[in-house]
């Protein structure tokens, strides 16, 4: 089975809970898509023994020795990337969007293509399986080919080493990187929180899992924060066929772990949030059987 663990924002605990499901499911094959904020790796800190180069784009970059500012470059750039100014033509990077037509029209060759080489994607061990992450270098683009990547290395690995289950710690929000860590899974279980921007993103990702008519299920984190808005959520559940399998208290003990680089079910096993959890866990895959 493939599992995604979402969420329609950020600070649900998605992660926490992902981190504790892969505790709880032994022999797996761990996929941290959240590649633009990859953390599970600070908690479990694999062994790894792949590290592979990502491709996120490419930039154009400005010869100014063999520029004759004809700005031609300047008139054919749809994405305003390219300037004149007392100093001559110039790019700015902030805007380029690699799409190589300067490099293509420049007379002069003035004008090369340099691909963004510091992303990087990895795998490996750690203590209940296998773990593949990726790390989006900061400005860099195209995380939903990134987690694509990641996605397909834990494919890889499950099937080389006859693992029947992948968790995906998917990216907070519905754009392309969520799609990408969604697409073609077997369940995915959304987290959420009692807040009004929780219920609002709720509804929208989970409009987007019933778009790609995914098995889904809800988790409501610390719903007793708000009380009222938890019985909003779990009303709108029951009302569109969607199972609420725990709600889970809000514990500062969750954020010790986290602090001390562990999951909650492997740093306060006995404690009450674990034991909610450890039910979620076996009541979900249960299920799914």
């Amino acid at each position: 089975m493939e599992l995604a663990i979402i969420s329609g924002k950020g600070g649900t605990g998605k992660s926490s809970i992902s981190a504790a499901f892969a505790i709880l499911q032994k022999d797996i094959v761990l996929a941290d898509c959240d590649v633009d904020a990859a953390n599970l790796y600070l908690l479990f800190n694999p062994e790894c023994d792949e590290e592979h180069v990502f491709i996120s784009g490419h930039k154009a970059v400005m010869d100014e020795e063999k520029c004759i500012n004809c700005d031609i470059c300047v008139d054919y750039c749809r994405f305003d990337a390219i300037v004149e100014n007392e100093n001559g033509v110039s790019i700015l990077e902030t805007l380029c969007e690699g799409c190589l037509l300067c490099s293509r029209i420049c007379p002069q060759g003035a004008i090369t293509v340099k691909k963004e080489d510091r992303s990087r994607y990895y795998a490996g061990r750690f203590k209940n399986g296998r773990m593949v992450y990726g790390r989006l270098a900061p400005g860099e683009e195209n995380t939903g080919k990134l987690v694509s990547k990641v996605r397909e290395k834990a494919k890889e690995i499950a099937e080389k080493f006859g693992i029947e289950h992948i968790i995906i710690d998917g990216p907070p929000g519905i754009g392309c990187s969520a799609i990408s860590a969604i697409t073609g899974v077997d369940a995915v279980i959304v987290v959420t929180e009692p807040t009004v921007s929780g219920v609002h993103d709720l509804k929208r990702t989970l409009q987007l899992t019933q778009g790609f008519k995914l098995p889904t299920s809800v988790i409501i984190n610390k719903f007793d924060i708000n009380r009222e808005l938890s019985s909003e959520i779990e009303l709108y559940c029951n009302e569109n066929g969607i199972k609420v399998i725990s709600k889970l208290p809000f514990d500062p003990i969750v954020v010790e772990a986290m602090v001390h680089c562990s999951s909650i079910t492997d740093y306060a096993p006995d404690s009450e949030i674990s034991k909610l959890i450890k039910k979620a866990h076996a009541d979900f895959f249960a299920g799914a059987r």
